[in-house]
């Protein structure tokens, strides 16, 4: 099966190198190129990608707007945001708009690849150093919602421990091991919170066991 991509960024370099690396990868294709958000959108309704990889900071519609857009609409395509990590303060804004992780711009080519094929895959990327460097840059901000506490009263003290741990960045063969359970166990206390809690991906748990503070900057 291959992975249908549109690259939304304005630097034509950036579109470039990836359509470069694409090119020469039998299981991924690139099905449309945007210079911004606006774009973007349009391209997911005439194209139907099963991934966009989007820049965040493009002129008229930004990245976080075009990932809202798409994701609350009716197309089924999943967004990775394509960010510069040290001076980007929107990352967090991104995912809240449901994008289903992010990449690097300094990341390998075969690294964003890997990333694409597995967002296309139904799961999301969020990198353990990642999911530490949002929670302590958005630790100190007023949420953008109120604590969702009242939807934890519907998982167990167990499950509650698998949420604070991915919540911390844990993947679930670190979770496995903290907790002492088989990976195949921890897959399942995950599936059981992806239900309970009404989200789509593992960038939601993170998102809301931070919201809900479980994790603290210090972790």
């Amino acid at each position: 099966m291959t992975v249908r991509v549109v690259l939304a960024d304005d630097q034509p370099l950036v579109r470039a190198a990836l359509q470069m690396v694409i090119t020469d990868t039998a299981d991924v294709e690139v099905v449309g190129e945007a210079e911004d958000g606006a774009e973007a959108v349009r391209l997911v309704g005439e194209v139907a990608p099963d991934v966009v990889v989007m820049d965040i900071r493009m002129p008229g519609t930004d990245g976080i707007e075009a990932t809202r857009l798409i994701t609350t609409g009716t197309s089924a395509a999943r967004v990775v945001v394509l960010t510069t990590f040290d001076d980007d303060d929107y990352v967090y804004g991104a995912l809240r708009a449901g994008a289903s992780g992010f990449l690097v711009k300094d990341m390998a080519l075969d690294d964003i690849l890997a990333a694409v094929r597995t967002v296309a895959a139904g799961d999301a990327l969020i990198a353990p150093s990642v999911t530490r460097r949002l929670i302590k840059e958005f630790a100190g901000r007023p949420a953008a919602t109120p604590p969702r506490r009242r939807e934890l009263d519907r998982i167990t003290d167990r499950e509650r421990e698998v949420l604070t741990l991915v919540g911390k960045g844990l993947s679930n063969a670190e979770i496995a091991d903290q907790l002492s359970l088989s990976v195949a166990t921890a897959k399942t206390y995950l599936t059981r919170l992806l239900a309970k809690l009404d989200a789509r991906d593992r960038v939601q748990l993170v998102i809301l066991a931070y919201e809900a503070g479980l994790v603290a900057p210090s972790h």
